[in-house]
């Protein structure tokens, strides 16, 4: 039996930026414990030449709802990304899981073999590739990508996180 294009997708997104979300209540409490402002953990880098902790979290949201998007033909919405707080970033993923709920599963479903063009530069370069393999071999490897950067920015500067976070969020 396969899956659909949509049971694959959206409660895998769901359920990371969920998780996300954990890591950001922790990263408040964490600040607050250590009594430190906590718009230190946002301008976090992992290198200089890297981009800081809330580029992470709204790309993580953008690269969901733009592959939602292109994939169903839903259109997303589009965010000012001015956030500034953990609580704006809360706000920012809250919008992204609610833009999925509005999603229905049908626009998803049969989207394998269709052709998905989208950006890779800020030159205007574009890729085309079929659905599946977008989702599979472009999608999820830079949403991971910038989840996963987020999580190690936050456990780098201090927030007690673990694997169970990741994996299971507020769940653990």
């Amino acid at each position: 039996m396969s899956i659909s294009m949509s049971s694959a997708s959206l409660p895998v997104f769901q359920s990371m930026l969920g998780n996300l979300d954990h890591f950001l209540v922790k990263a408040a409490a964490h600040a607050a414990a250590k009594k430190f402002d906590p718009a230190n953990l946002l301008a976090a880098r992992l290198a200089p030449d890297m981009l800081p902790f809330t580029r992470q979290v709204l790309i993580a949201c953008d690269a969901s709802k733009l592959g939602v998007a292109r994939l169903s033909g839903v259109e997303a919405p589009k965010f000012e990304d001015t956030e500034t707080t953990i609580e704006q970033l809360r706000e920012r993923i809250a919008k992204t899981l609610a833009y999925f709920d509005r999603v229905p599963a049908d626009k998803l479903d049969g989207t394998e073999d269709k052709d998905i063009t989208f950006p890779v530069g800020r030159d205007g370069t574009t890729r085309t590739m079929k659905g599946e393999a977008y989702l599979k071999h472009w999608v999820f490897p830079n949403f991971f990508f910038h989840v996963t950067t987020a999580y190690a920015l936050l456990r780098h500067n201090g927030v007690e996180l673990g694997k169970t976070d990741y994996l299971l969020g507020s769940k653990a």
